[in-house]
């Protein structure tokens, strides 16, 4: 089967390698029929982790077409989502719905442990926790947004401790920016203050709802707080500038939801000075299996917008000009998908 792998910092290439086969009763084989970029991509693709090569993708669709004996929600031939993140399916951690509490530890696809999803066929373990049958009136893009980036940008906004009518700025507007904006707004915020360098990011989230900032972000949001500070803060982009950022623009007491990818070492100065003033801070890998009972009839009901994300759509053989397109971080392009 065709593979995409990161060979090296900016080099991409689409392996021929053996198909990927059942390795445990509970199983699942899974042909791809769709397969997203996520920013976490990018940090192979970046050289942010620098283990190569590793088989990338964790952002799924496809069909089932073959199980394992002891699956039993599933049968090939069925439509399903893979679930980014994976856990064992069966300990008290992954009941709750949140393989990031998973006992025997969580592990994402296309990271080096587990199969990469950008690729023709993907093994799936614990199939029956792991995958959803897509539903009705969910499309193919919505869906895929379902495997992560939705529910990252939904949980990303819990757990910032709106307030009903709150001031919530999201900083950072790529596809999981843009989901925490949208989510924000249906949590019942009042107003969110959308800030990114890239006018046409901020132009999108406007058109999401959000109010676009542009200028000094810490006068921005004193204005349009009367000084006090925003009620939380999600920060999708997580690096020192954003975090710092983010501890400058929440008002006393209030909450910074972080739920992008960073290594905080050494820890941000502006975290440090938050215990000072009553912030809470939340860091997480999103829930997603949680997130799917509400989402999914949101998103069947039209009661969130999962549209105007995917900019662009390649064939895997064209996957060194799709990631090539999605780090450039430009307006033109939010977020790519592969068809199969």
């Amino acid at each position: 089967m065709r593979s995409v792998t990161v060979t090296g910092p900016g080099q991409i290439s689409v392996e021929t390698v053996p198909d990927p086969t059942l390795t445990g009763a509970g199983d699942a084989l899974v042909r791809v029929s769709s397969a997203a970029i996520c920013g976490s991509d990018l940090h192979f693709y970046d050289g942010d982790l620098p283990f190569f090569p590793v088989a990338v993708g964790h952002e799924v669709i496809g069909e089932v077409v073959e199980v394992g004996a002891d699956v039993r929600r599933f049968r090939p031939g069925d439509r399903v989502l893979v679930a980014s993140v994976a856990g064992c399916g069966d300990c008290v951690g992954c009941a709750t719905g949140d393989p990031v509490t998973c006992v025997q530890g969580p592990k994402v696809f296309g990271s080096g442990e587990l199969g990469g999803g950008q690729s023709e066929l993907l093994a799936v373990p614990a199939a029956d926790f792991q995958l959803l049958r897509i539903p009705d009136g969910v499309d193919d893009e919505a869906a895929l947004l379902l495997t992560d980036n939705l529910g990252t940008g939904w949980a990303g906004a819990q757990r910032a401790d709106i307030p009903p009518g709150g001031t919530v700025v999201v900083l950072g507007l790529g596809a999981v920016g843009q989901c925490a904006v949208r989510s924000a707004l249906l949590q019942g915020a009042g107003q969110v203050l959308a800030y990114d360098p890239v006018a046409g990011r901020r132009d999108l989230a406007a058109k999401g709802g959000a109010v676009s900032v542009d200028g000094p972000l810490h006068d921005a949001v004193m204005a349009a707080t009367g000084g006090r500070g925003a009620d939380s803060v999600v920060d999708a982009v997580a690096i020192d500038a954003t975090i710092d950022d983010a501890f400058n623009v929440v008002r006393a007491g209030g909450t910074v939801s972080l739920i992008g990818v960073h290594d905080m070492n050494p820890y941000p100065l502006g975290a440090l000075m938050g215990v000072y003033r009553s912030i809470t801070l939340r860091m997480t890998t999103a829930p997603v299996h949680r997130t799917w009972g509400a989402l999914v009839p949101l998103v069947q009901h039209g009661r969130i917008d999962t549209g105007g994300l995917f900019t662009h759509t390649f064939d895997l053989d064209d996957a060194a000009a799709a990631y090539a397109a999605v780090g450039a971080r430009g307006s033109d392009c939010i977020k790519a998908r592969f068809v199969l």
